[in-house]
């Protein structure tokens, strides 16, 4: 794929309207999602927190109707490896916070070329920073994917440097949640540790697959903590991911240094199948 494709409620278009109300207030959900060959590895998990995020937010959505509408714009796309990006919105209002129920909730669906990373930021691992951008507080909407995300393009603003890869973002407390786009991952005594997402944070589709499938397989237990910055600099291992990227071991934190450990390995490679076409 060398262009991106873009459809709007089952149309070839690539805008719409002024008054859509995810432009307006980010009022909707979205999914960023890894094909591979026509086909969307994890795309049931996907559909389910789509299907979640919108009812938490009271957003009416066919997710039987939005599957075939996903394979089919996958399957037609024409990439052996592309992100597609999926977008739902309340669709269009006529002004003010009051939506109205009967609008039906607007689709749109974006394949684009698979970003182009260097290739040691998963055979050597990557460099993080911790953000001064802090998580708002609110368990309304903790876990959901929903369109506002200001936190993670001002944490995102903090740096220029090509070398440093992500950003860690903590909640108002200082306790380290995710991040800006992916979920974090420590190694601490034979244990796979991931930081709560109870106020905060987005509650990944990669992040539930090495909790729910990848860890049991290989016999690693796991935990959901409070990730203060002194059980992250005692772990024996780190790496970030999330269903795009896969798993990224990190490598080096300002000073403070890991290796590429052998559980990081294990989980990468098992993940590692998953886009392989």
């Amino acid at each position: 794929m060398t262009a991106e494709c873009v459809r709007v409620d089952g149309a070839a278009c690539d805008s719409v309207p002024a008054h859509d109300r995810g432009l307006a207030y980010g009022d909707g959900v979205f999914e960023t999602m890894r094909c591979v060959g026509g086909r969307i590895p994890l795309l049931e998990p996907h559909l389910e927190r789509l299907g979640n995020g919108a009812g938490r937010l009271g957003i009416a959505l066919a997710v039987g109707e939005l599957r075939e509408e996903i394979e089919g714009f996958a399957s037609g796309s024409g990439a052996a490896d592309s992100v597609i990006k999926v977008i739902v919105t309340r669709g269009d209002g006529a002004g003010g916070y009051r939506c109205d129920p009967a609008v039906p909730a607007r689709r749109i669906l974006i394949a684009r070329p698979l970003a182009a990373h260097p290739a040691a930021w998963w055979s050597e691992g990557i460099a993080v920073r911790h953000c001064e951008m802090r998580l708002g507080s609110n368990p309304a909407l903790a876990g959901i994917k929903h369109l506002n995300r200001l936190e993670q393009v001002l944490a995102r603003r903090e740096w220029d440097d090509p070398q440093i890869a992500e950003g860690l973002m903590a909640d108002q407390r200082g306790r380290i949640v995710e991040g800006i786009a992916s979920n974090l991952f420590l190694v601490s005594g034979g244990r796979l540790l991931t930081p709560f997402i109870e106020t905060c944070g987005v509650a990944g589709v990669m992040r539930a697959h090495l909790l729910q499938a990848v860890a049991p397989e290989l016999g690693i237990a796991t935990a959901e903590v409070n990730c203060e910055r002194a059980l992250l600099a005692a772990a024996q291992e780190v790496f970030v991911c999330n269903a795009v990227i896969g798993v990224w071991p990190v490598r080096r934190l300002g000073r403070q240094r890991w290796p590429l450990g052998p559980v990081t390995r294990r989980v990468q490679e098992h993940v590692a199948r998953l886009f392989t076409a």
